[in-house]
């Protein structure tokens, strides 16, 4: 499954982004999808996580900031973000993981920066 995020970039903090990822392929075999991110010289980082029946899972530095959705029918996953901090500057990759083996694809990552 091949993962597309669009929707990174510059804002100041306080503001707010929206990432989106869509799969070219049909994500019917998927089941969790979520959103990590990482910074220079750091690992890859959980940021939220939705399942295929909507359940979703915050790190907690985000929570009540940020929003997963998830559109099935469309194969997309979108990251609202608000209340943005400098601490959430990073890259962003998309994550697929297929329900019925340990198989997980990552989109290309989008970089979203949050001056101060």
């Amino acid at each position: 499954v091949q993962l597309v995020e669009s929707g990174g970039g510059l804002v100041q903090a306080g503001g707010s982004l929206r990432l989106s990822c869509v799969a070219l392929q049909s994500t019917s075999g998927i089941g969790a999808m979520g959103w990590y991110r990482q910074t220079p010289g750091k690992q890859r980082d959980l940021v939220a996580l939705i399942g295929r029946g909507g359940f979703t899972t915050y790190v907690d530095s985000v929570k009540g900031r940020f929003t997963i959705s998830r559109d099935n029918a469309r194969n997309t996953v979108d990251l609202q973000m608000s209340s943005l901090k400098p601490e959430d500057t990073a890259v962003y990759y998309c994550n697929a993981r297929e329900m019925y083996s340990s198989a997980s694809y990552w989109g290309q990552g989008t970089l979203v920066t949050v001056s101060s």
